[in-house]
C-alpha cells in the first residue's frame, strides 16, 4: 500500500485532547470529529484527502478516546508517520484503519512537503531522504488495507486469514 501526500509537521506529545478536544466529545458525529481535528494545536489544520501527518515521539498519547483517530480518519487524513505512538492510540489506529507508520521523518520534512509512505517495506520517502520506519507484520497490514478490524473481521470470520503463516 503506498501513500503520496502533503505533509502537515507536528513535534513530541501531540496528545488526543489536542487532536480532538474534548469539548467535542458530547457527540458521536464523526463529522464533527473531522471538522475539529487537530483543533487543539494547530486551528488552520484542514487538510486535503490523503495528506499525511509527520510527527515527533509520543503521537496520540493520553487518554484512550478513539474520537482522536476517528477525527483523523474522517478528516481524510491519508496516514500518520510519527517516531513513536501512543500505545492506546497506536491500537485504535489498526482497529479503526488509520493508517500509522513509526518512523523518524519529522526531520527531514516541513509542513506541505510531498512525501510518500509505503507501508509493506514501512518506507518513507521525503524530498531529501528515504526514512525506514518500522515495519507493521502482515496481519495488521491486511487490517489496515481491509479498512480497520471490524470490515477486516466481516471479510475473514472465524480467524480466517489469520493462519500462523500470516503474522510474519
Amino acid at each position: 500500500m503506498l501513500i503520496r501526500g502533503n505533509v502537515w509537521k507536528y513535534g513530541d506529545n501531540v496528545n488526543t485532547d489536542l487532536i480532538i478536544p474534548g469539548k467535542y466529545l458530547r457527540t458521536t458525529d464523526v463529522s464533527v470529529f473531522a471538522a475539529h481535528a487537530m483543533e487543539g494545536i494547530d486551528k488552520n489544520f484542514s487538510p486535503r484527502a490523503g495528506d499525511i501527518i509527520v510527527a515527533g515521539k509520543n503521537f496520540g498519547c493520553g487518554s484512550s478516546r478513539e474520537q482522536a483517530v476517528l477525527a483523523l480518519k474522517h478528516a481524510k487524513v491519508g496516514c500518520v508517520v510519527a517516531i513513536s505512538f501512543g500505545r492506546i492510540f497506536f491500537r485504535n489506529a489498526i482497529n479503526i484503519g488509520l493508517p500509522i507508520v513509526e518512523g523518524n521523518a519529522v526531520d527531514f520534512v516541513d509542513t506541505g512537503d510531498e512525501i510518500e509512505v509505503d507501508f509493506s517495506a514501512g518506507l518513507v520517502k521525503t524530498r531529501n531522504k528515504v526514512v525506514q520506519g518500522s515495519k507493521l507484520p502482515k496481519f495488521l497490514q491486511e487490517i489496515l488495507e481491509e479498512g480497520g478490524l471490524v470490515e477486516f473481521r466481516k471479510r475473514h470470520p472465524r480467524g480466517q486469514g489469520l493462519e500462523k503463516a500470516d503474522i510474519s
